[in-house]
């Protein structure tokens, strides 16, 4: 089954029923804020920045125990 044009049609008025003319170009401009952060923060993450500033990104410290030593303590 997929999607036909009528569907999409009965969706977006739906979407339109429930925000309202007014409230959904706010809502569409927050997610388009949202996706452009994403982007620039992956993209940063990706190491350009790194790069640049000459500082390495590591993994977060983790205290815990291996596995084994806890399955063996509860024996």
């Amino acid at each position: 089954m997929s999607l036909s044009p009528l569907h999409i049609i009965v969706v977006l008025l739906l979407v339109l029923l429930l925000f309202g003319t007014g409230k959904l170009p706010r809502l569409m401009g927050d997610l388009a804020e949202g996706i452009k952060a994403f982007k620039k923060g992956m993209k940063d993450e990706k190491g350009e920045g790194a790069k640049e500033s000459g500082r390495q990104i590591s993994p977060p410290d983790i205290d815990h125990e291996p596995v084994e030593t806890l399955r063996n303590s509860e024996d």
